[in-house]
């Protein structure tokens, strides 16, 4: 009888550990992978609405005005000067603000 018990005892501790690796599982997918795909969506659509004349932010912080676009880069204009020009990657933009919503 005693056998009997320790082996029920056992296979409800193990359920009871899988219940609580598919509650941990889950909340991880809540707070981190979910939140981390939608802000990847999200910069996804902001870079693919941009235009020329956008004002933009990188990610380093530097301010400037895009000029030029092609599929994977653009051309950024930064500062008053007119011959600062620096191509870069899209992927390396922040920020976007449309000319029109300042």
């Amino acid at each position: 009888m005693l056998n009997l018990m320790t082996e029920t005892s056992g296979a409800s501790g193990m359920v009871v550990m899988l219940i609580y690796i598919v509650i941990i599982g889950a909340a991880m997918y809540f707070f981190a992978i979910r939140p981390q795909k939608k802000e990847q969506k999200r910069m996804a659509a902001l870079l693919a609405s941009l235009e020329v004349g956008d004002t933009v932010v990188t990610t380093s912080g530097f301010y400037g005005v895009v000029i030029d676009l092609t599929d994977e880069d653009c051309i950024v204009e930064f500062g008053n000067n007119k011959n600062c020009r620096i191509p870069m990657k899209k992927s390396a933009i922040a920020e976007v603000e449309k000319p029109g919503e300042a």
